[in-house]
């Protein structure tokens, strides 16, 4: 009786351990079970039956803890899991909008330093160098980053 006892503590201890590592998200019940099923399958096994027991059953259930993560990383039970979706699309950059060097525009929002701005017409996420711009300042074009473009506040023109 004893050693069905022992056995069966430690087969349900690894297989909550298993449940816990790949299937239940953070530790929870089923390692906190598996870690006491498995420490009182040893305890056990010392207790009752002696220390021989307990080396073999201590020694036994590293072994087979190691062997079933190995055996479900090696079956396709987590490919079956997980998301295998693709991204296919892509941000549109602004080099489509045929933005240049030394347009002008004026901010719809602040630019501290991002925000928006329309230029030659075409709304933008925009970014100051350094100053803040407050929203409907004009603003020219310094350079296009990406998706980004680089203002500043537009030189006043002289009347």
């Amino acid at each position: 009786m004893d050693i069905v006892l022992v056995s069966i503590l430690a087969l349900c201890g690894v297989a909550l351990f298993v449940v816990e590592i790949f299937l239940i998200p953070g530790v929870g019940f089923a390692g906190i079970a598996g870690v006491l099923c498995m420490a009182a399958s040893v305890f056990c096994a010392y207790y009752y039956i002696g220390a021989l027991a307990g080396h073999i059953t201590l020694a036994a259930l590293l072994l087979l803890s190691a062997v079933a993560v190995w055996l479900f990383l090696r079956s396709r039970m987590l490919d079956k899991m997980a998301l295998k979706t693709d991204i296919n699309s892509k941000v549109d950059l602004l080099t489509s909008l045929d933005i240049k060097v030394g347009d002008k525009g004026v901010t719809t929002s602040r630019l501290a330093p991002m925000g928006r701005a329309s230029i030659e017409g075409k709304e933008v996420e925009a970014k100051s160098m350094g100053a803040f711009i407050d929203p409907g300042e004009d603003v020219e074009v310094l350079r296009v980053e990406g998706n980004t473009v680089i203002v500043r506040p537009a030189a006043p023109v002289r009347g």
